[in-house]
Parts: C-alpha cells; structure tokens; sequence
C-alpha cells in the first residue's frame, strides 16, 4: 500500500473506531440507564429485557439506514455517505447524554432514548459497510484482508475505548455518582468527538473505483438492492452467514459479558468485569489484524474455520469456568478476545462477493439485515434463555463456532478461499 493508501485506511479506521463507540457505549451503562429511564417499580429482570430491547432497536434500524446509504452510495459516491453517516450518530449521541430521565418527564424519557437509539443504529448501518467498502477499493486486491482486518480493528478500538470510559468512570465516581450524572458524561464526550471525526472526514477522497464507474458509466443503472436480491442471492446468502458468525463473536462475547459477568449466577463486581472487558479487546485488536493477513497469506477458508473453532472452544472453556473461578478470568477471556478477531475476516469475504456497481448495497443489505435479525435477538433471546440454561450463551457460541467451520469448508471446496473482488 501507497501513502495515500495508509492514511485513507488510518482516517476511516479512526473514524470508524469514533463511531461505534457512539453506539456501543449504550451497552456499557445498561443496568444504569435501565434504573434511570424505566418505572423504579419494574422488576429487574424485566427492566434488562426492555433495556436490551432499546439496544436491540438500534438493530432493527439498521437494515433501512444501510440500505438508503448503500443505494446513494452506489449511484452518488462512496464518500458522501461515508460523511453522512458520522453526522447521523454523533448528533443522537450527544442528545442522549442530556435527555431528562424518567424521573422527570415520565414515559417520553424512554420514547425519545429509543428515538436516539433508532438514528444510531441507521447510522451504523451505513458506517461499517460504507468504511469495508471504501478502503477496499482503496488498496491493492492482494491486501483485501489486512485492510478489512486493520478496519475491523478501528471498529473494535471504538468499543475498547467505551470499556476503558466505563472503566475510568467506576474507578473515579461512585456508583451514586454515576447513578446521579456521571452516566451521561460517555454520551456527551462521544458526541462531541463525532463531530470532529467529521471534519477529518473532508480529507477522505472518493474512490478510484467509483471514479472510474462513473466515468465509464456503468453505475447500476437499476434499483442497486433489487439487482442485489435478483442477481446476487448466493453472495447474499454467504455474507449473511459469515455476519451471523460476527454477531456472535461481538454481542456475546464481547457486549454482553460486562453484564453478564456481575449477574447474581456469577457475581463478578463491576470493576473486575470492565477491566477483564478491556483486556479481552485488546486481544481482540490483534486478532483482528492477524485473521485478515492470515486470510491474505493463506486463504480466506481455511482461517475462518480455524478462528471458529478457536472461538467455539475457548469461549465455553471461559464462560464456564467464571461459574466456579475467577481464578483464569482473564487469561481464558483474552483467549476468547483474540478469536474474535475472526470479524476481521468476515468483510473480507463479504466485499469479494460482489462486483463493484452494487458491492456498497449487496454488502450492506446482507449485513445489516443479518446483524438485525442475530445482533438485535441475541441479547432478549439469551437475557430470556439464561432464565432456564445458566450456560446458554456457551451453547450459542459453540454453534456459530461449528457453523463458521462449515463455511470456511465450503470456501474451501468453492474455490472462493482466495476469490478477490470482481471489477476492480
């Protein structure tokens, strides 16, 4: 990669770090803003599911958000979207660190945090998938992977970053502290940081890709999402498996165990679970980087199948032991952080599954609607299953681990281990 090249990836990985701390910071902060926007008189159990629901809205929303983005970003350019789509989660961000609480104006407090939580999630849904293409048509076919990977590791790096704000907050503020007026502090400060991620985004320049198509004039001259659906079902249907895969990895492993550590079957106290959070993404950073230069040097195949195992496996090892132990808490975690870098890979084959005049809608259509339907579910499912099954979210895991294996096997024997993206 050229110097151009380096700093289009360093800028929408720094962007995109930003960003989905933006949206993740909601996870962080839970069981607070669960106690400060829902009736004092509700049930804890049924408090969580109604804030998980709030998070999983978010989701839900990202579909028709990716969607819009994707079909201008395909006819009108990559960059502009890329522009809008940061503006679109920083102003909600910040209205959501200075909405008036329950307490204080009733039933429109958790009306107008859903609101927020809606143009978060439309936003998102055009960010990942708008960065993963943009940089791709940025870099050399041969660096795909490192480039998907270090991209990936930007939007991890935002979700380290809210574990290590959530970490500082519980070491500097009391419980009531935070409970009072800390809590809003992440929001405001992401908000704020947002925006400056937007002006460094007028640096960007529009893909050579793009430029090209929209000289030669072979921009999807149709509805791009419904050449998509009608052309393109095979490459659809694959990158909605592998996203699946990464909804695992991420909402599990990685956003819901903060929670999931200090519920009473554990007991884990919430320093010790942010902080053991924080470790894991670090590995998880590196994970990142290393999946996609593997995938790179070895085949998109046979990497994905060995980071699934390597998840499926280490992650019930970790879950399970944290029932009896903290003891290996943290080495067991960061086993698990660094498999997850398997995300890394996942945009990778996504993005060489469609050709350039619909690979924005084809890639965002596929992952979003797959993040909506596993991302947004995964949290009530599990928060429900855990009622019954104390070890419910190793089974899951487990799953997705043996179907990541199936699909590495089957990019094998398609010949599509080393595939690069078409129209280039």
């Amino acid at each position: 990669m050229n110097r151009q090249d380096a700093k289009t990836l360093a800028l929408s990985a720094l962007g995109g770090a930003l960003e989905f701390y933006d949206f993740v910071i909601f996870v962080f902060f839970a069981t607070v803003v669960g106690a400060l926007f829902f009736p004092a008189d509700m049930p804890d159990w049924l408090r969580l599911v109604q804030t998980f629901g709030i998070f999983a809205a978010g989701y839900l929303a990202r579909p028709l958000g990716g969607i819009v983005m994707a079909h201008f970003g395909d006819l009108l350019g990559r960059k502009r979207m890329f522009m809008f789509s940061i503006l679109l989660m920083s102003v909600p961000t910040l209205i959501m660190g200075l909405l008036p609480t329950y307490a204080s104006i009733g039933i429109a407090a958790p009306l107008l945090l859903l609101l927020m939580r809606v143009c978060q999630g439309a936003a998102i849904g055009g960010e990942a998938p708008g960065a993963w293409v943009f940089v791709t048509e940025h870099v050399p076919s041969r660096h795909i992977g490192l480039a998907c990977g270090t991209l990936s590791m930007g939007l991890v790096l935002g979700i380290l970053i809210g574990s290590v704000v959530a970490s500082l907050l519980s070491a500097t503020f009391s419980d009531q502290q935070i409970h009072d007026w800390a809590w809003r502090l992440p929001f405001i400060f992401g908000g704020l940081l947002g925006l400056v991620t937007l002006y460094l985004r007028r640096y960007l320049h529009e893909t050579p890709v793009f430029a090209e198509m929209q000289a030669r004039k072979t921009l999807a001259a149709e509805l791009p999402v419904k050449k998509v659906i009608t052309e393109h079902r095979g490459a659809v249907v694959l990158s909605m498996l592998v996203t699946w895969v990464l909804t695992g990895a991420i909402v599990v492993t990685v956003l819901m165990m903060p929670t999931l550590l200090q519920s009473p079957s554990i007991g884990i106290d919430r320093a010790t679970a942010l902080n053991a959070n924080t470790i894991a993404l670090v590995f998880t950073l590196i994970g990142c980087v290393v999946s996609g230069r593997m995938g790179d040097r070895f085949g998109d195949g046979p990497v994905f199948s060995l980071f699934s195992f390597g998840l499926g496996v280490s992650f019930i090892f970790f879950f399970v032991s944290v029932h009896y132990t903290t003891e290996y808490l943290v080495p067991l975690y960061a086993l698990s952080g660094f498999f997850v870098g398997i995300v890394g890979l996942v945009p990778a084959i996504a993005v060489k599954s469609f050709p350039a005049e619909v690979r924005f809608s084809g890639l965002s259509f596929s992952y979003n609607v797959a993040y909506a339907i596993f991302g947004g579910a995964t949290p009530l499912a599990l928060s429900l299953a855990l009622a019954r099954w104390s070890y419910a979210p190793a089974y899951y895991v487990a799953l997705l681990g043996v179907l990541g294996m199936l699909i590495g096997i089957y990019l094998i024997y398609s010949g599509a281990s080393r595939g690069s993206a078409e129209s280039r």
